[in-house]
């Protein structure tokens, strides 16, 4: 670093420093449990982080892009290639929504014998991730994050 750039940050200011910005520390932390998922996903079940939670997501209800992409918080471009992908390789299919405007996603049931058979891989791994947090610090992280985003989005 040239001599005096680090000081040009005026008295009383706050300077930023990457390891205490939330927006960092959430990056890391989010990266660090995705990747240590997605190599079983991949490994084990040809599958993508995207590709996973489209799976999950329609398992659990949803079925349109628009219900995806708000679910799933990707965007839709990524949706898009997931569910594409889970198409051609027949764990997913398209039919006409209720509303017959849109198309909707289902799991076929080579889709939903795989979802069953990630789900319980997914939760040991979760489970092994937060094997050192008790029960209630379990709830009070996610209550956290559940405060965190409410805020990030007013």
């Amino acid at each position: 670093m040239a001599a005096g750039v680090a000081d040009w940050t005026p008295v009383g200011v706050k300077r930023l420093i990457l390891e205490d910005f939330l927006p960092y520390r959430l990056s890391v932390a989010a990266n660090a449990v995705s990747d240590r998922i997605a190599d079983v996903y991949r490994a084990r079940f040809g599958l993508r982080i995207p590709e996973w939670r489209v799976i999950a997501v329609v398992a659990e209800g949803a079925a349109t892009q628009a219900e995806l992409v708000e679910k799933t918080a990707m965007d839709k471009m990524t949706v898009s290639r997931a569910a594409k992908a889970l198409v051609a390789r027949g764990l997913l299919e398209r039919a006409r929504a209720r509303d017959r405007r849109t198309l909707a996603l289902a799991l076929t049931p080579e889709g939903e014998r795989l979802h069953a058979e990630v789900s319980p891989e997914a939760l040991a791994i979760e489970a092994a991730i937060l094997r050192d947090f008790t029960a209630a610090e379990q709830a009070q992280l996610m209550a956290l994050l559940d405060r965190l985003v409410a805020c990030a989005r007013t």
